[in-house]
């Protein structure tokens, strides 16, 4: 677009309402009349008042026709169409009036950014109204809105022409137009030459909208470095970065963040507290929950149903289910997102007649569910086996609440099906199920054909799972597996080669506990922490006491073609395994360890926590990537069955 060429004949405006010029009312003025505008609540009433300024002809003075526009286009009752029209029967429009209708264009939410710059190229033209501070804002946000760069810069060249660079809301415009467009150089050296004292507040907004470019490009390095070198971090700047590190996956730099926070004695809010527990969750942090619990409940911020649902998720990814009741029903309001959490958290600790009730509550109470409410619902009957009542709460969930199955429904029916042997039931739905079937429904579904032996079945649905993600590691690994659980070496070989020749990798099995705040993280055969040389004594005593209470590796869940001493040599170096040895030298008698694993659990390393809890006395909570298990006196809550 070039703004300084004639388009106003591409603009055909609406045609105009005639100007009436009849004796002015006694009872109307101006400002009677302007003042009337501003309190109009309808759509209706503003179109009485626009009537009574054109029948007095007050409608011709340039105040009365702005406030006239101005409640067309950016009042609760907007009518752009309206508006413009009301814009094009105006003979000069002054500066107001043309700001007001870029500004509506550019928030309006009918996508209308290019209008805002068609009219600023006109009003380049106009001799009566020159572009001002006021203007600059909304057509540099139609541009980012458009993430129209070339425009942007064009715009940006007027700024710096007119003068208005150094004005703090152009240049903070400027800056967001040039991060939203992807041009993160020029947005920083914006930033960088302004002359904005490093402490102002204005300079911390100009700081944060570069974080948050960085963040959208995926740029999380160079993000950390401007939060860094940040002179004045506001608490909005802390939240930002707490936010977009858990948005982003980085959980632990989140939390990082959030400690950092209180070393330097930044004061949390309500918008901190709700930013960090997704993090929190997703490493199962018990201890820093329960910490921003009772950070809440101390400074008196209000557990609403928003910070209410997180809580509860907290408790519930945390190992911590029964304190995830009690904050469910201490909550004064509950939203389909609160009822969602309670008993997707249910499901995941496995105790499925619970999901269900709760589930049975929420519809007598009136709450409409969700399609996420129905997948925690789904995921408690394929943990417990419970195929008949999975399929008719599915047959619920499309008839009775006329919802449309997800991907991620049909995930937890052939889930559920694979998990109770029914092979040939749930590659049937594979194959006629409405929506194409993800890497995830086929890792599911060739996890249990290696679970139940069925080697042909599992072969289809390898192939088509290569199809599928075809340099995806995991698929190979899975494939692999199968094989190698039947002695089949030859061909496990062969699946490796491949791997190796386009350069697949699988996810490492990875394992981590938190202590005293702090999270340890370990991989299998590690040797990198301080403790090591302890943690490997204590990884050897157990190995004696597990011999001597009856243990027998499964070498079985070793699959690799190694002699057999080895195998139980590999078995007991797990990284689940290892984070267990971690807790039990760093903490009391009797303490409760919660770990959580990236991967499932594999069956040998179950049958082993089930022993330790017993041989030590503690109880042990490991959440994979699955769900939770409950450990104690030698049994698992999942009554082996995952």
């Amino acid at each position: 677009m070039n703004l300084n060429s004639n388009i106003a004949t591409s603009l055909n405006p609406s045609p105009c309402l005639p100007l009436l010029s009849p004796p002015t009312c006694p009872s109307s003025s101006p400002s009677s009349l302007v003042s009337s505008l501003k309190t109009s609540k309808t759509l209706r009433d503003l179109h009485q008042l626009h009537a009574l300024a054109i029948k007095t002809g007050l409608f011709g003075d340039p105040l009365v026709a702005a406030e006239v526009l101005r409640s067309s286009v950016l009042s609760e009752h907007r009518d752009l169409r309206y508006g413009r029209r009301v814009f094009d029967q105006m003979p000069e429009p002054n500066c107001f009036s043309w700001n007001t209708l870029i500004r509506a264009y550019s928030e309006s939410d009918g996508g209308h950014p290019s209008e805002s710059l068609l009219l600023f190229s006109r009003m380049l033209l106009c001799e009566t109204a020159r572009p001002n501070r006021y203007t600059f804002p909304s057509v540099l946000k139609a541009c980012a809105r458009a993430e129209a760069i070339r425009e942007g810069k064009q715009v940006h060249g007027q700024v710096i022409k007119l003068g208005w660079d150094d004005d703090a809301f152009v240049l903070t415009n400027s800056v967001r137009m040039y991060a939203c467009c992807g041009f993160m150089e020029d947005a920083r050296k914006l930033v960088e030459k302004s002359s904005l004292s490093p402490e102002s507040e204005s300079s911390v907004v100009l700081h944060n909208i570069v974080i948050d470019g960085y963040f959208r490009l995926g740029m999380v390095e160079e993000a950390r470095q401007v939060f860094d070198r940040m002179a004045n971090k506001s608490v909005i700047s802390w939240n930002g970065m707490i936010s977009k590190f858990a948005q982003t996956g980085h959980f632990k730099e989140a939390i990082c963040v959030f400690r950092k926070m209180q070393l330097e004695g930044v004061k949390h809010n309500y918008v901190t507290l709700v930013s960090v527990l997704p993090a929190i969750s997703r490493l199962g942090a018990l201890e820093l929950g329960e910490w921003v619990h009772a950070y809440a409940e101390k400074n008196v911020v209000e557990v609403d149903d928003v910070l209410g649902s997180a809580l509860v998720d907290m408790y519930s990814k945390c190992g911590n289910i029964d304190k995830a009741v009690q904050v469910f029903e201490g909550l004064p309001k509950r939203n389909p997102i609160t009822w969602s959490a309670m008993i997707g958290g249910l499901a995941l600790h496995g105790r499925a007649s619970e999901a269900l009730d709760y589930f049975q509550r929420m519809e007598k109470a009136g709450v409409v569910p969700s399609d996420v409410v129905f997948i925690g619902v789904l995921n408690a009957c394929s943990h417990a086996g419970l195929v008949d009542e999975g399929r008719s709460y599915f047959n619920r969930m499309v008839n009775v609440y006329r919802l449309s199955p997800r991907i991620e429904h049909y995930g937890c029916i052939v889930d559920m099906l694979g998990r109770a042997g029914l092979l040939e039931e749930a590659e049937e739905l594979v194959v006629n199920m409405p929506v194409k079937p993800d890497d995830v429904i086929y890792k599911a579904f060739l996890a249990a054909c290696k679970k139940h032996g069925d080697v042909e079945i599992g072969m289809r649905a390898a192939k088509c799972l290569m199809e599928l993600v075809s340099h995806h590691g995991d698929s190979y690994v899975l494939l692999s597996n199968l094989f190698a659980s039947l002695g089949e070496w030859d061909t496990v070989a062969k699946l490796r080669l491949t791997m190796r020749e386009l350069e697949v990798r699988k996810d490492p099995g990875c394992s981590w506990i938190t202590i005293d705040g702090m999270i340890h993280e370990f991989v299998v055969e590690d040797y990198t922490h301080p403790r090591t040389k302890e943690i490997y004594l204590m990884l050897e005593e157990m190995a004696v006491k597990l011999q001597e209470a009856g243990y027998v590796p499964d070498t079985a869940q070793v699959l690799l073609n190694i002699e057999e001493e080895k195998k139980e040599s590999t078995l007991f170096y797990h990284s689940e395994k290892i984070a267990i040895a971690f807790g039990l030298i760093s903490t009391s008698s009797g303490t409760t360890l919660h770990i959580v694993k990236n991967l499932r659990i594999c069956g040998d390393c179950h049958s082993s926590i089930k022993l330790i809890s017993k041989v030590y006395g503690r109880r042990i909570i490991v959440r994979d990537r699955s769900r939770f298990h409950h450990f104690e006196d030698g049994i698992c809550s999942c009554n082996d069955y995952w």
